[in-house]
């Protein structure tokens, strides 16, 4: 599985960061940045969740 962020609809809310914070952070600069962009499949459900959270749904998962 892949975290792949669509940053042109990405709002940097921190949604997803307070879902998943070993999985994303929102810095200073006030732009999302994606800590594991592989994880593993314990964090799985978390990535699941995360993506689901996202009010632009700017967070797919993908397959690999």
């Amino acid at each position: 599985m892949r975290i792949v962020v669509d940053f042109d609809r990405c709002q940097s809310n921190a949604v997803c960061m307070g879902v998943a914070p070993e999985l994303f952070e929102v810095r200073d600069d006030g732009f999302l940045y994606v800590l594991d962009e592989t994880p593993g499949e314990d964090r799985r459900a978390a990535a699941e969740e995360a993506a689901a959270s996202c009010p632009t749904q700017a967070i797919n998962l993908v397959e690999e």
